[in-house]
């Protein structure tokens, strides 16, 4: 057992660190992950802010969180798009054949990328300071936020990279990609407070996991303590990659 755990970590890894170089030496993957939370924070912050909360800064508490975890999910959804490109380029096929276990391809993809959520987190969280926001707590929980977030990110990408091995094409991937994050981002309290929205909006907010990962991060800005709405988000995390990781490992081998 022992040994099996050894190689097996040792092949996660492997494919992490060849992962890894491949996005490193491909900066364009670094792009959306730069460029978006910057865009999307200054749109929002200097077209909507004095509409909503009669001030940029005053509107900072609120999109601070919800660009982050936009942006995790564009990052989360890069993932599988990712995958589908490796598969229907027939490296996998090469993986394959192999002496490794077929989840260490999947998970070192997603390993490498957490890379890309990183810089992602980083990104929004400094635009945010660069435009005047200043959280109430100190940098240690802003670091537990942005980690929330990372994780939060990376266990959606199991459910993305379940997607591109489903889908016909990394055309598909995208597409369905695109419309399920705008449809998680906008219909939630990622840009305007919930009770705000009209009442069959709310319902469908608070169905949203979206809501409760924004919402446990605001709590923290706002407390500086651990809640319990954090601690539901870390536990719903968890169920995401614990259902996810053999489906896709599953569709893999099915591929």
């Amino acid at each position: 057992m022992q040994t099996y755990k050894r190689h097996l970590g040792m092949n996660i890894a492997t494919m992490a660190y060849r992962n890894l170089l491949k996005t490193i030496h491909n900066p364009d993957r670094f792009m959306d992950v730069i460029i978006q939370p910057i865009m999307f924070m200054l749109m929002f912050g200097y077209l909507f802010g004095g509409a909503i909360a009669g001030g940029v800064k005053a509107y900072l508490p609120t999109i601070v969180p919800g660009i982050l975890i936009q942006t995790m999910l564009s990052a989360a959804s890069g993932s599988g798009a990712q995958i589908r490109e490796d598969l229907d380029s027939g490296v996998f096929d090469r993986f394959k054949s192999l002496p490794m276990a077929h989840i260490a391809p999947l998970a070192g993809q997603l390993f490498a990328d957490s890379l890309r959520l990183l810089i992602a987190a980083m990104t929004s969280l400094a635009t945010g300071y660069v435009m005047g926001w200043r959280p109430a707590v100190g940098v240690g929980w802003v670091v537990v936020i942005g980690l929330l977030a990372i994780f939060s990110g990376w266990a959606l990408s199991w459910l993305f990279a379940l997607l591109g091995l489903l889908a016909k094409s990394a055309g598909a991937v995208q597409s369905v990609s695109l419309m399920t994050m705008l449809v998680l981002s906008f219909m939630s309290n990622a840009f305007v407070p919930l009770h705000s929205l009209t009442k069959p909006l709310q319902v469908i907010a608070r169905l949203n996991p979206v809501t409760y990962v924004i919402t446990a991060i605001r709590q923290i800005l706002v407390t500086g303590s651990w809640t319990s709405e954090a601690l539901l988000v870390l536990l719903v995390d968890v169920g995401i990659v614990v259902v996810c990781a053999p489906l896709a490992v599953w569709a893999y081998d099915r591929n």
